[in-house]
This record gives structure tokens, C-alpha cells and sequence, in this order.
């Protein structure tokens, strides 16, 4: 298999699980924002001023959204099937956030991400960033 064959590849796999519309970059942005408020929240509750320390706050962020990537995009959780109504948003994302944190915290118990993994705050994480993305998705799947 050549190196274009593999791209179109992973293109047309990518095609099927996001389907290509306005509302679906408008669903990922949310996912983002609801994702960068917790981690800015956290990281003010910790004495990090996020003007100050940008990098820190990037490094913080970066393995959450890295796994919510991966996960969301890898279940199909940017098509409008995903979305149809509350219950189905809300059922999705819960799990979908649940192995992200888990991602983020294999990223961070390496030396590439600021911090380390620990349980507390992979506790914290899932429920203080479920929260926002099962709001979010709640919301989404109605105005959306």
C-alpha cells in the first residue's frame, strides 16, 4: 500500500464516523470550550494564572483534548446520529469522556506532558469535565 493509498485510507474511515457539516465543527468547538473551561478553572483553583502561564495551562490541556479527539472522532460521535436527542448525546459522551480522561492521564504519566497521573485527579476530571460535556451535548443535541 503506498503512503497515498494509507491517507485516503484514513480519510474515507474519518468520512464515515464525522459527518461533514457546520453543526458538527460547532459540536467539536463546544466539546473544546467545555474541555478549556475545566482545565482553566482547574489550573485558577491551583494558584496558575492562565494569562501569565499559558504553556503550563496548553500542557495541562493538550492530553484532554488529544484523548477526547481520539475518542470522539474514533466512535462517531460527530455525526448527527449522535446527537439525535438528549438521552443519546448524554449517553455517548459519558463513556466517550470516561476513556479520554483515561488517555489524558497515560499522556500525562509521561515525561512529553506537565504533571503526572493520579487518581484523584482523574476522579475530579471525569466528573467535573463530564459535567460541562454532558450539559453541552444535552444542550447541543437541541439547538444543534
Amino acid at each position: 500500500m503506498e503512503l497515498r493509498d494509507a491517507g485516503m485510507s484514513v480519510s474515507s474511515s474519518v468520512g464515515r464516523r464525522v459527518d461533514p457539516e457546520l453543526s458538527m465543527v460547532l459540536l467539536a468547538l463546544g466539546d473544546v470550550l467545555a474541555v478549556t473551561i475545566f482545565v482553566g478553572i482547574g489550573e485558577i483553583t491551583h494558584g496558575v494564572d492562565p494569562i501569565a502561564q499559558p504553556g503550563r495551562v496548553a500542557g495541562t490541556l493538550a492530553p484532554f483534548l488529544i484523548g477526547l479527539a481520539v475518542v470522539t472522532v474514533g466512535g462517531g460521535l460527530y455525526t448527527r446520529d449522535a446527537i439525535r436527542s438528549p438521552g443519546r448525546a448524554v449517553s455517548l459522551i459519558v463513556p466517550a469522556w470516561i476513556v479520554a480522561v483515561v488517555v489524558a492521564q497515560l499522556l500525562r504519566a509521561t515525561a512529553v506532558f506537565p504533571g503526572n497521573a493520579a487518581i484523584t485527579f482523574a476522579i475530579v476530571s471525569t466528573i467535573v469535565g463530564g459535567v460541562l460535556l454532558l450539559v453541552w451535548r444535552a444542550v447541543a443535541s437541541v439547538v444543534l
